[in-house]
């Protein structure tokens, strides 16, 4: 089965060491996905969003990671956005097991942060969700 090309969308001034980790498993041999994109850190422009909307496209599934300031972090909220005009499917995701982490403010209130584990990572991947 091929794996999965995925989109991190996550808060650059926060959460950098949970992208890191994330990429980490996607190395892992039993891995359904790979990491084909991840947030840009650049100003928000039309240019920014024409080369977001590109690399969304690109992509089967747009994983958000969920820091405790996600919810101040614009370009994680246009990232979803454009996941969410494109039809591209997504889930959200609990970044920090022992802190408060927050949704992106282009999430809907039926959007669920799911726990972080390898395990569960996998089954989101896969659609269950």
């Amino acid at each position: 089965m091929a794996k999965m090309r995925t989109f991190i969308s996550f808060d650059y001034d926060h959460d950098s060491d949970l992208k890191s980790l994330l990429v980490g498993q996607a190395k892992n041999d039993d891995s359904p996905f790979s990491i084909t994109d991840m947030s840009i850190k650049e100003t928000i422009t039309k240019k920014w969003k024409d080369n977001a909307r590109r690399r969304i496209k690109g992509c089967d599934v747009v994983i958000v990671i969920c820091g405790e300031h996600t919810n101040t972090a614009s370009g994680v909220s246009t990232e979803l956005e454009i996941a969410q005009e494109e039809e591209i499917p997504y889930f959200l995701l609990y970044g920090r097991a022992t802190k408060k982490c927050i949704k992106p403010k282009g999430a809907k209130s039926t959007d669920k942060i799911y726990r972080w584990t390898w395990d569960n990572l996998k089954k989101l991947i896969n659609g269950d969700r």
